[in-house]
């Protein structure tokens, strides 16, 4: 079958993960005939299963943290015993219940994103797709993979998105030894959960896992957990991750995994062994790029797997753009869903705005959240940037205290002598939903005087914003 639509635009868009799917609106909205070819579900593995699922189980994580630490603040659970007595009930984690709810969120996330690409006009078709040359994508639909479409494009959008990296040591089973993709099928939270990878992934599940109920050791191969983010804001983290029973093994590379059949053995590079009931590998990702006609349309990627692509997702061939975990830049699901606009709209003749990393806002869904944007500390220390930083604790604030709120702070970068908002590194709960303040402060190069006059509702945690703003006043002169 060969679809043809025609005089209009016509636009494939190989993967409906958030850069797919937002490309597809963008460009029915614009006018052009979009087809979407996706073989998991509209959505991706980011909604189905990746961020959806994982940032449902997060928040149900936080639900039990917050019970557990509500007798801090005055509030006590009781359940009535014998002859009327008070007994404190224990929290009780169902696993099963919590995963077939967020597993279900998923699926209904997918669905809705499905109805509203039909609603716009898109088709949407379910198979493996590759690319034919730079102006077709063929299709393969039928269950033995005999079955073919072939649509004609004039651009294509290549959102293919990545997988779980595998080591040869330690592949996952699906039992004991777990991806993040297969950590849903658990039934009941692990007795004794190994996290291997102190990235964002390790981080927020160990963290989730820990609040839970879980014991939980990390190991990093770093000296720090979460390499490469704010130090400051690791610091915290493992402060909270140390007070909360969590062993964090740093400077430690797993070297094997193995299913004992009632557990797991993880076997550091210096010999020393960790026994548990479960091994999560979260050791980065590989890109879904292989064998998909790239190389032959003469895309140019880089070793690892990656689509190289411009400012404006642009790859080296002209028609040809890449979104998402698949191509160089931040893998972060609202990057992908900026870059599948920003391509669409090139590629139509509307206004695309260049991608400028720098104004990425990014959060770490452990607990407490970390939310960061523009340059970081890394960068002002080795003098990439030259600017004035200031950092406010968040036990000053009222409302966090109100909360019980005791780790964290906030910390705003300006540039020395205009200062222009350049960055900031918000830790605190619901650092994601804090952090927009800064990143419109950013993007819109705000000082930090302009940024002090705003209001902001007290008592707020938004309010340490403005406060670290205005204590940051002289950097003007």
């Amino acid at each position: 079958m060969v679809f043809d639509f025609g005089s209009r635009q016509r636009i494939a868009i190989l993967g409906g993960g958030p850069g797919g799917y937002e490309a597809a609106l963008a460009a029915a909205q614009l006018g052009a005939e979009v087809t979407v070819i996706e073989r998991v579900g509209i959505g991706g593995s980011a909604v189905i299963t990746d961020v959806v699922p994982s940032k449902t189980l997060i928040a149900t994580a936080d639900a039990a943290l917050a019970v557990a630490a509500a007798g801090d603040l005055g509030v006590q659970f009781y359940a009535k015993g014998a002859a009327g007595k008070p007994l404190k009930p224990e929290i009780a984690i169902n696993l099963l219940a919590i995963n077939k709810r967020l597993l279900a969120l998923a699926g209904q996330q997918s669905e809705d994103m499905r109805t509203a690409l039909l609603e716009a006009g898109v088709k949407i078709i379910a198979g493996h797709g590759r690319l034919e040359g730079g102006n077709a994508v063929v299709v393969s639909t039928g269950p033995d993979g005999t079955d073919f479409d072939r649509i004609e494009a004039d651009t294509i959008v290549v959102s293919t998105g990545a997988t779980p990296r595998e080591l040869p040591s330690a592949r996952p089973d699906g039992d004991r030894i777990l991806t993040w993709k297969q950590l849903y099928n658990l039934t009941a939270v692990p007795e004794h959960l190994i996290v291997v990878g102190s990235g964002v992934t390790g981080a927020e599940f160990a963290s989730a896992y820990m609040n839970l109920g879980a014991k939980v050791t990390l190991v990093s191969s770093r000296d720090q957990v979460l390499p490469g983010e704010d130090a400051d804001a690791a610091k915290v983290l493992e402060k909270v991750f140390e007070r909360g029973g969590m062993t964090l093994l740093a400077k430690s590379r797993a070297d094997k995994v193995e299913n004992t059949g009632e557990g797991v053995v993880v076997t550091l590079a210096d010999g020393r062994t960790i026994e548990g009931s479960h091994c999560l590998m979260a050791v980065g990702a590989i890109p879904n790029t292989a064998g998909i006609g790239l190389e032959e349309a003469g895309v140019h990627m880089t070793e690892s797997g990656h689509i190289q692509v411009n400012k404006v997702s642009r790859t080296s061939v002209s028609n040809i753009y890449a979104v998402g975990d698949c191509t160089t830049l931040i893998p972060l699901a609202s990057v992908s869903s900026m870059q599948g606009r920003t391509a669409v709209f090139h590629a139509m003749g509307d206004t695309a705005i260049p991608l400028d990393e720098r104004k990425i806002a990014s959060n770490i869904f452990t607990s407490p959240e970390i939310a960061t944007v523009g340059w970081i500390e890394k960068q002002v220390a080795e003098r990439v940037v030259d600017c004035y930083v200031h950092t406010l604790p968040i036990v000053s604030n009222a409302r966090a205290k109100m909360m019980g709120v005791k780790d964290g702070f906030v910390k705003l970068f300006a540039r020395s002598g205009s200062g222009i908002v350049i960055g900031g590194v918000i830790v605190a709960p619901k650092a994601s939903e804090l952090i927009l303040t800064i990143s419109l402060a950013v993007e819109r190069r705000l000082t930090v005087d302009q940024l002090a006059r705003a209001f902001a509702a007290y008592p707020s945690l938004a309010g340490s914003i403005t406060d670290v703003a205005r204590a940051m006043h002289h950097v003007e002169e």
